[in-house]
Protein backbone atom coordinates (compact mmCIF):
# COMPACT_ATOMS: atom_id res chain seq x y z
CA UNK A 1 0.00 0.00 0.00
CA UNK A 2 1.38 3.42 -0.91
CA UNK A 3 2.13 5.66 2.03
CA UNK A 4 0.77 9.20 1.98
CA UNK A 5 3.18 12.02 2.68
CA UNK A 6 2.66 15.70 3.22
CA UNK A 7 4.32 18.26 1.05
CA UNK A 8 7.89 18.77 2.23
CA UNK A 9 7.31 16.24 4.98
CA UNK A 10 5.74 18.80 7.32
CA UNK A 11 2.37 20.28 8.10
CA UNK A 12 0.33 21.85 5.36
CA UNK A 13 -1.35 25.10 6.21
CA UNK A 14 -5.15 25.04 6.20
CA UNK A 15 -6.59 25.62 2.73
CA UNK A 16 -7.31 29.11 1.56
CA UNK A 17 -10.86 30.15 0.70
CA UNK A 18 -10.08 29.49 -2.95
CA UNK A 19 -8.76 26.01 -2.19
CA UNK A 20 -11.83 25.21 -0.09
CA UNK A 21 -14.09 26.46 -2.89
CA UNK A 22 -12.34 24.12 -5.32
CA UNK A 23 -12.79 21.10 -3.08
CA UNK A 24 -16.26 21.82 -1.70
CA UNK A 25 -18.31 20.78 -4.78
CA UNK A 26 -16.56 17.40 -4.89
CA UNK A 27 -17.11 16.96 -1.15
CA UNK A 28 -20.84 17.75 -1.32
CA UNK A 29 -21.38 15.67 -4.46
CA UNK A 30 -19.61 12.71 -2.89
CA UNK A 31 -21.57 12.85 0.34
CA UNK A 32 -24.87 13.23 -1.52
CA UNK A 33 -24.14 10.27 -3.80
CA UNK A 34 -23.08 8.29 -0.72
CA UNK A 35 -26.46 8.96 0.89
CA UNK A 36 -28.30 8.03 -2.30
CA UNK A 37 -26.52 4.68 -2.28
CA UNK A 38 -27.66 4.05 1.28
CA UNK A 39 -31.22 4.94 0.31
CA UNK A 40 -31.09 2.52 -2.62
CA UNK A 41 -29.98 -0.39 -0.45
CA UNK A 42 -32.91 0.25 1.90
CA UNK A 43 -35.32 0.31 -1.05
CA UNK A 44 -33.75 -2.86 -2.38
CA UNK A 45 -34.82 -4.68 0.77
CA UNK A 46 -32.39 -7.56 0.28
CA UNK A 47 -30.06 -6.78 3.17
CA UNK A 48 -27.75 -3.83 3.69
CA UNK A 49 -24.45 -2.72 5.12
CA UNK A 50 -23.73 -2.75 8.88
CA UNK A 51 -24.43 0.91 9.64
CA UNK A 52 -27.63 0.99 7.59
CA UNK A 53 -28.84 -2.04 9.55
CA UNK A 54 -28.14 0.02 12.69
CA UNK A 55 -29.96 3.09 11.34
CA UNK A 56 -32.97 1.11 10.16
CA UNK A 57 -33.16 -0.94 13.35
CA UNK A 58 -33.31 2.15 15.53
CA UNK A 59 -35.77 3.89 13.23
CA UNK A 60 -38.20 0.98 13.62
CA UNK A 61 -38.47 1.66 17.37
CA UNK A 62 -38.54 5.47 17.32
CA UNK A 63 -40.31 8.23 15.40
CA UNK A 64 -36.97 9.01 13.71
CA UNK A 65 -36.28 8.42 10.04
CA UNK A 66 -33.34 6.30 8.93
CA UNK A 67 -31.47 9.41 7.83
CA UNK A 68 -32.13 11.18 11.11
CA UNK A 69 -30.72 8.22 13.04
CA UNK A 70 -27.65 8.37 10.81
CA UNK A 71 -27.23 12.09 11.47
CA UNK A 72 -27.59 11.76 15.24
CA UNK A 73 -25.20 8.82 15.29
CA UNK A 74 -22.65 10.73 13.22
CA UNK A 75 -22.86 13.80 15.45
CA UNK A 76 -22.46 11.64 18.57
CA UNK A 77 -19.34 10.05 17.08
CA UNK A 78 -17.94 13.48 16.16
CA UNK A 79 -18.50 14.62 19.75
CA UNK A 80 -16.66 11.51 20.94
CA UNK A 81 -13.74 12.22 18.61
CA UNK A 82 -13.50 15.80 19.88
CA UNK A 83 -13.61 14.58 23.49
CA UNK A 84 -10.83 12.10 22.73
CA UNK A 85 -8.68 14.81 21.15
CA UNK A 86 -8.84 13.25 17.68
CA UNK A 87 -8.51 15.43 14.57
CA UNK A 88 -11.71 16.20 12.72
CA UNK A 89 -12.16 18.29 9.61
CA UNK A 90 -14.85 20.13 7.73
CA UNK A 91 -15.48 16.96 5.76
CA UNK A 92 -16.05 15.02 8.99
CA UNK A 93 -18.78 17.42 10.09
CA UNK A 94 -20.39 17.53 6.65
CA UNK A 95 -20.40 13.75 6.49
CA UNK A 96 -22.32 13.55 9.75
CA UNK A 97 -25.14 15.68 8.31
CA UNK A 98 -25.28 15.45 4.51
CA UNK A 99 -25.26 11.65 4.15
CA UNK A 100 -28.30 11.20 6.39
CA UNK A 101 -30.12 14.08 4.70
CA UNK A 102 -29.47 12.59 1.27
CA UNK A 103 -30.66 9.18 2.44
CA UNK A 104 -33.96 10.60 3.66
CA UNK A 105 -34.48 12.62 0.47
CA UNK A 106 -33.83 9.50 -1.62
CA UNK A 107 -36.30 7.46 0.41
CA UNK A 108 -38.88 10.26 0.10
CA UNK A 109 -38.51 10.58 -3.67
CA UNK A 110 -38.42 6.90 -4.64
CA UNK A 111 -40.75 4.03 -3.84
CA UNK A 112 -39.57 0.48 -3.37
CA UNK A 113 -39.84 -1.33 -6.71
CA UNK A 114 -42.75 -3.74 -6.90
CA UNK A 115 -40.65 -6.14 -8.95
CA UNK A 116 -38.00 -8.27 -7.26
CA UNK A 117 -35.79 -7.53 -10.25
CA UNK A 118 -35.96 -3.84 -9.48
CA UNK A 119 -35.14 -4.51 -5.85
CA UNK A 120 -32.16 -6.65 -6.81
CA UNK A 121 -30.97 -3.93 -9.22
CA UNK A 122 -31.05 -1.31 -6.45
CA UNK A 123 -29.23 -3.66 -4.07
CA UNK A 124 -26.50 -4.37 -6.64
CA UNK A 125 -26.12 -0.67 -7.48
CA UNK A 126 -26.09 0.73 -3.94
CA UNK A 127 -22.53 -0.16 -2.78
CA UNK A 128 -21.16 1.04 -6.12
CA UNK A 129 -22.81 4.42 -5.54
CA UNK A 130 -21.53 4.50 -1.96
CA UNK A 131 -18.03 3.69 -3.23
CA UNK A 132 -18.22 6.45 -5.82
CA UNK A 133 -19.39 8.89 -3.17
CA UNK A 134 -16.65 7.73 -0.79
CA UNK A 135 -13.98 8.23 -3.44
CA UNK A 136 -15.23 11.73 -4.11
CA UNK A 137 -15.53 12.93 -0.53
CA UNK A 138 -12.44 11.19 0.85
CA UNK A 139 -10.48 12.33 -2.18
CA UNK A 140 -10.66 16.02 -1.23
CA UNK A 141 -8.76 15.22 1.99
CA UNK A 142 -10.92 17.44 4.21
CA UNK A 143 -11.30 14.80 6.89
CA UNK A 144 -12.68 11.25 7.02
CA UNK A 145 -16.17 10.36 8.10
CA UNK A 146 -16.88 10.07 11.84
CA UNK A 147 -17.07 6.27 11.69
CA UNK A 148 -13.69 6.00 10.00
CA UNK A 149 -12.36 8.53 12.51
CA UNK A 150 -13.36 6.21 15.35
CA UNK A 151 -11.60 3.33 13.61
CA UNK A 152 -8.33 5.22 13.27
CA UNK A 153 -8.65 6.55 16.84
CA UNK A 154 -8.81 2.96 18.05
CA UNK A 155 -5.83 2.08 15.88
CA UNK A 156 -3.76 4.88 17.40
CA UNK A 157 -4.52 3.43 20.81
CA UNK A 158 -3.05 0.05 19.95
CA UNK A 159 -5.96 -1.79 18.32
CA UNK A 160 -4.94 -3.45 15.02
CA UNK A 161 -6.64 -1.75 12.08
CA UNK A 162 -8.39 -4.95 10.96
CA UNK A 163 -9.83 -5.44 14.44
CA UNK A 164 -10.87 -1.80 14.75
CA UNK A 165 -12.63 -1.99 11.37
CA UNK A 166 -14.35 -5.21 12.44
CA UNK A 167 -15.52 -3.71 15.74
CA UNK A 168 -17.00 -0.55 14.24
CA UNK A 169 -18.96 -2.63 11.76
CA UNK A 170 -19.85 -5.74 13.79
CA UNK A 171 -21.18 -3.91 16.85
CA UNK A 172 -23.70 -1.64 15.08
CA UNK A 173 -24.67 -4.46 12.73
CA UNK A 174 -25.43 -6.84 15.60
CA UNK A 175 -27.46 -4.28 17.54
CA UNK A 176 -29.29 -3.16 14.41
CA UNK A 177 -30.11 -6.73 13.42
CA UNK A 178 -31.51 -7.44 16.89
CA UNK A 179 -33.69 -4.35 16.53
CA UNK A 180 -35.06 -5.56 13.20
CA UNK A 181 -32.77 -4.06 10.57
CA UNK A 182 -32.87 -5.90 7.24
CA UNK A 183 -30.21 -8.58 6.83
CA UNK A 184 -29.90 -10.79 3.75
CA UNK A 185 -27.74 -11.70 0.78
CA UNK A 186 -27.35 -7.99 0.07
CA UNK A 187 -25.44 -7.66 3.34
CA UNK A 188 -22.86 -10.22 2.21
CA UNK A 189 -22.66 -8.62 -1.24
CA UNK A 190 -22.11 -5.21 0.38
CA UNK A 191 -19.27 -6.45 2.58
CA UNK A 192 -17.53 -8.13 -0.37
CA UNK A 193 -17.86 -5.25 -2.83
CA UNK A 194 -17.51 -2.07 -0.82
CA UNK A 195 -13.81 -2.20 0.09
CA UNK A 196 -12.37 -2.84 -3.40
CA UNK A 197 -14.87 -0.43 -4.95
CA UNK A 198 -13.87 2.42 -2.60
CA UNK A 199 -10.18 1.83 -3.27
CA UNK A 200 -10.83 1.94 -7.02
CA UNK A 201 -12.81 5.17 -6.70
CA UNK A 202 -10.01 6.76 -4.67
CA UNK A 203 -7.59 6.17 -7.54
CA UNK A 204 -9.60 8.52 -9.72
CA UNK A 205 -10.67 11.22 -7.26
CA UNK A 206 -7.86 11.61 -4.67
CA UNK A 207 -6.28 15.07 -4.56
CA UNK A 208 -2.48 15.09 -4.79
CA UNK A 209 -1.61 16.42 -1.33
CA UNK A 210 -2.96 15.46 2.05
CA UNK A 211 -2.52 17.63 5.17
CA UNK A 212 -0.05 16.06 7.56
CA UNK A 213 -2.61 15.60 10.34
CA UNK A 214 -4.60 13.28 8.03
CA UNK A 215 -1.67 11.15 6.83
CA UNK A 216 -2.11 8.34 9.36
CA UNK A 217 -5.88 8.46 8.95
CA UNK A 218 -5.83 8.02 5.20
CA UNK A 219 -3.06 5.44 5.34
CA UNK A 220 -5.25 3.43 7.71
CA UNK A 221 -8.11 3.74 5.22
CA UNK A 222 -5.90 2.24 2.49
CA UNK A 223 -5.91 5.30 0.28
CA UNK A 224 -4.14 3.93 -2.79
CA UNK A 225 -2.58 7.11 -4.15
CA UNK A 226 0.52 8.77 -2.76
CA UNK A 227 0.54 12.49 -2.11
CA UNK A 228 3.73 13.96 -3.50
CA UNK A 229 5.54 17.20 -2.68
Amino acid sequence: MPVLRSAGGGAIRPGTAREMARRLPQLIAGLWIFGMGLGFVVLGGQGQGPWVVWDEGFSLHTPLTIGTVAILTGLALVAGLIWAGEPIGFGTLMNAVVVGLSTDVTLALFDQPASVYGQVALTLTSPLLVALGSGLYLGVMLGPGPRDGVMTAMHRRGVPIWLARFIIEAVPFTIGAILGGTVGWGTVYWLVVIGPAVNLAMKFFAWPVVPSRWIDVFNALDVPRSARP
